[in-house]
Protein backbone atom coordinates (compact mmCIF):
# COMPACT_ATOMS: atom_id res chain seq x y z
CA UNK A 1 0.00 0.00 0.00
CA UNK A 2 1.11 3.50 -1.09
CA UNK A 3 2.88 6.07 1.67
CA UNK A 4 0.05 8.49 2.85
CA UNK A 5 0.39 12.27 2.06
CA UNK A 6 -0.19 14.50 5.23
CA UNK A 7 -3.07 17.00 4.81
CA UNK A 8 -2.92 21.02 4.90
CA UNK A 9 0.60 20.97 3.37
CA UNK A 10 2.34 23.53 2.67
CA UNK A 11 3.65 23.68 -1.70
CA UNK A 12 5.75 25.68 -3.22
CA UNK A 13 6.22 26.41 -6.85
CA UNK A 14 9.42 28.36 -7.96
CA UNK A 15 9.81 28.89 -11.71
CA UNK A 16 12.63 30.68 -13.40
CA UNK A 17 13.31 30.89 -17.41
CA UNK A 18 16.48 29.94 -17.85
CA UNK A 19 18.50 26.69 -16.73
CA UNK A 20 21.44 29.21 -14.97
CA UNK A 21 19.19 30.86 -12.54
CA UNK A 22 19.10 30.57 -8.83
CA UNK A 23 15.89 28.94 -7.51
CA UNK A 24 16.86 29.22 -3.57
CA UNK A 25 16.01 32.91 -3.26
CA UNK A 26 12.00 32.81 -4.30
CA UNK A 27 10.80 31.01 -1.17
CA UNK A 28 13.65 30.95 1.24
CA UNK A 29 12.40 31.21 4.60
CA UNK A 30 8.99 29.66 4.06
CA UNK A 31 8.59 25.96 5.84
CA UNK A 32 7.84 23.86 2.93
CA UNK A 33 6.59 20.44 2.39
CA UNK A 34 7.35 20.07 -1.32
CA UNK A 35 8.95 22.34 -4.07
CA UNK A 36 8.08 21.89 -7.55
CA UNK A 37 9.97 23.66 -9.59
CA UNK A 38 10.26 24.83 -13.49
CA UNK A 39 12.99 26.12 -15.45
CA UNK A 40 11.16 27.44 -18.55
CA UNK A 41 9.68 30.67 -19.78
CA UNK A 42 6.30 32.08 -17.81
CA UNK A 43 4.62 32.77 -21.06
CA UNK A 44 4.96 28.88 -21.50
CA UNK A 45 1.91 26.79 -20.39
CA UNK A 46 3.62 23.37 -20.84
CA UNK A 47 5.33 23.53 -17.70
CA UNK A 48 5.81 20.00 -16.37
CA UNK A 49 6.46 20.60 -12.66
CA UNK A 50 3.11 23.15 -12.81
CA UNK A 51 1.20 20.22 -13.88
CA UNK A 52 2.48 17.98 -11.37
CA UNK A 53 2.33 20.39 -8.67
CA UNK A 54 -1.32 20.97 -9.41
CA UNK A 55 -2.05 17.38 -9.68
CA UNK A 56 -0.18 16.98 -6.21
CA UNK A 57 -2.14 19.87 -4.40
CA UNK A 58 -5.25 18.69 -2.01
CA UNK A 59 -8.03 20.14 -0.30
CA UNK A 60 -6.06 21.90 2.77
CA UNK A 61 -2.93 22.64 1.19
CA UNK A 62 -1.62 26.21 0.70
CA UNK A 63 0.73 26.69 -2.41
CA UNK A 64 3.20 29.49 -2.38
CA UNK A 65 4.76 31.18 -5.17
CA UNK A 66 7.29 34.36 -4.97
CA UNK A 67 4.97 36.39 -7.53
CA UNK A 68 2.50 35.96 -9.68
CA UNK A 69 4.91 36.63 -12.70
CA UNK A 70 6.40 33.40 -11.72
CA UNK A 71 3.05 31.48 -11.79
CA UNK A 72 2.74 32.93 -15.35
CA UNK A 73 3.18 35.81 -17.44
CA UNK A 74 -0.60 35.24 -19.20
CA UNK A 75 -3.34 37.13 -16.68
CA UNK A 76 -5.66 34.17 -18.33
CA UNK A 77 -3.23 31.82 -17.95
CA UNK A 78 -2.79 33.02 -14.29
CA UNK A 79 -6.27 33.48 -13.36
CA UNK A 80 -6.89 29.94 -14.78
CA UNK A 81 -4.63 28.22 -12.37
CA UNK A 82 -5.35 30.11 -9.48
CA UNK A 83 -9.26 29.45 -10.19
CA UNK A 84 -7.99 25.69 -10.61
CA UNK A 85 -6.41 25.37 -7.64
CA UNK A 86 -8.38 27.29 -5.14
CA UNK A 87 -11.69 25.20 -6.85
CA UNK A 88 -9.81 22.55 -5.43
CA UNK A 89 -10.09 23.69 -1.60
CA UNK A 90 -5.96 24.74 -1.64
CA UNK A 91 -5.49 28.22 -1.15
CA UNK A 92 -3.09 30.47 -3.04
CA UNK A 93 -0.66 32.74 -1.29
CA UNK A 94 1.88 35.42 -3.64
CA UNK A 95 4.57 36.27 -1.09
CA UNK A 96 6.10 39.69 -3.02
CA UNK A 97 2.53 40.95 -3.58
CA UNK A 98 1.09 39.34 0.42
CA UNK A 99 -1.78 38.85 -1.53
CA UNK A 100 -3.99 35.06 -0.68
CA UNK A 101 -6.42 33.36 -2.90
CA UNK A 102 -8.48 30.50 -1.38
CA UNK A 103 -11.61 30.96 -3.48
CA UNK A 104 -14.03 32.91 -0.92
CA UNK A 105 -11.99 35.92 -2.67
CA UNK A 106 -13.77 39.68 -2.40
CA UNK A 107 -13.73 41.71 -5.87
CA UNK A 108 -10.65 43.95 -4.59
CA UNK A 109 -8.80 40.54 -3.98
CA UNK A 110 -10.08 39.46 -7.85
CA UNK A 111 -9.46 43.28 -9.00
CA UNK A 112 -5.65 43.12 -7.81
CA UNK A 113 -5.01 39.32 -9.14
CA UNK A 114 -6.56 40.80 -12.28
CA UNK A 115 -4.02 44.29 -12.34
CA UNK A 116 -0.93 42.14 -11.32
CA UNK A 117 -1.62 39.82 -14.03
CA UNK A 118 -1.96 42.64 -17.18
CA UNK A 119 0.94 44.65 -15.47
CA UNK A 120 3.09 41.28 -15.93
CA UNK A 121 1.68 40.68 -19.23
CA UNK A 122 2.32 43.78 -20.37
CA UNK A 123 5.88 44.12 -18.55
CA UNK A 124 6.85 40.87 -20.71
CA UNK A 125 5.08 42.49 -24.19
CA UNK A 126 7.49 45.55 -23.57
CA UNK A 127 10.25 43.84 -23.00
CA UNK A 128 9.96 41.69 -26.20
CA UNK A 129 9.13 45.02 -28.41
CA UNK A 130 12.41 46.98 -26.83
CA UNK A 131 14.40 43.62 -27.65
CA UNK A 132 12.95 43.72 -31.07
CA UNK A 133 13.94 47.42 -31.94
CA UNK A 134 17.11 46.81 -30.51
CA UNK A 135 17.99 43.73 -32.71
CA UNK A 136 16.19 45.84 -35.69
CA UNK A 137 18.83 48.69 -34.93
CA UNK A 138 21.87 46.70 -34.62
CA UNK A 139 21.41 44.67 -37.75
CA UNK A 140 20.92 48.31 -39.86
CA UNK A 141 24.13 49.39 -38.18
CA UNK A 142 25.66 46.25 -39.27
CA UNK A 143 26.64 45.21 -35.65
CA UNK A 144 24.40 42.28 -34.75
CA UNK A 145 25.82 39.06 -35.72
CA UNK A 146 22.90 37.22 -33.63
CA UNK A 147 23.95 34.67 -30.68
CA UNK A 148 26.68 32.40 -30.34
CA UNK A 149 26.65 29.02 -31.25
CA UNK A 150 25.60 26.79 -28.01
CA UNK A 151 27.60 23.93 -28.86
CA UNK A 152 31.05 23.82 -30.45
CA UNK A 153 31.08 21.99 -33.97
CA UNK A 154 32.56 18.41 -32.83
CA UNK A 155 30.17 18.41 -29.91
CA UNK A 156 26.69 19.51 -32.52
CA UNK A 157 28.01 16.38 -34.91
CA UNK A 158 28.18 14.26 -31.72
CA UNK A 159 24.42 14.90 -30.93
CA UNK A 160 22.95 15.08 -34.26
CA UNK A 161 24.63 10.79 -34.35
CA UNK A 162 23.04 10.63 -31.03
CA UNK A 163 19.70 11.52 -31.64
CA UNK A 164 19.55 9.59 -35.03
CA UNK A 165 20.59 6.49 -32.83
CA UNK A 166 17.46 6.78 -31.39
CA UNK A 167 18.91 8.16 -27.84
CA UNK A 168 16.28 10.19 -25.88
CA UNK A 169 15.93 14.05 -27.45
CA UNK A 170 14.81 15.17 -23.80
CA UNK A 171 17.96 13.02 -22.50
CA UNK A 172 20.26 14.54 -24.35
CA UNK A 173 19.05 18.06 -24.25
CA UNK A 174 19.65 18.10 -20.90
CA UNK A 175 23.02 16.84 -20.84
CA UNK A 176 23.89 19.34 -23.51
CA UNK A 177 22.66 22.39 -21.62
CA UNK A 178 20.32 23.52 -23.99
CA UNK A 179 16.76 23.47 -24.80
CA UNK A 180 14.15 21.67 -26.72
CA UNK A 181 14.20 24.10 -29.65
CA UNK A 182 17.71 24.38 -29.58
CA UNK A 183 18.11 20.70 -29.76
CA UNK A 184 15.73 20.33 -32.89
CA UNK A 185 17.57 23.31 -34.82
CA UNK A 186 20.52 21.56 -34.80
CA UNK A 187 18.77 18.70 -35.77
CA UNK A 188 17.75 20.45 -38.65
CA UNK A 189 20.93 21.62 -39.99
CA UNK A 190 21.64 18.21 -40.61
CA UNK A 191 19.29 17.71 -43.19
CA UNK A 192 19.82 20.82 -45.21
Amino acid sequence: MGKVRAVGQNVGYVRVSSLTQNTERQLEGIDLDRVFTDKVSGVNAERPQLADMCDYVRDGDTVYVHSMDRLARRLVLLKQIVDDLTAKGATVKFVKEGLTFTGDDTPMQNLLLSMMGAVAEFERAYILERQREGVALAKRDGKYKGRSPTLSPVQAVELRQRAAAGEKKTLLAKEYGIGKTTLYNYLKKDTK
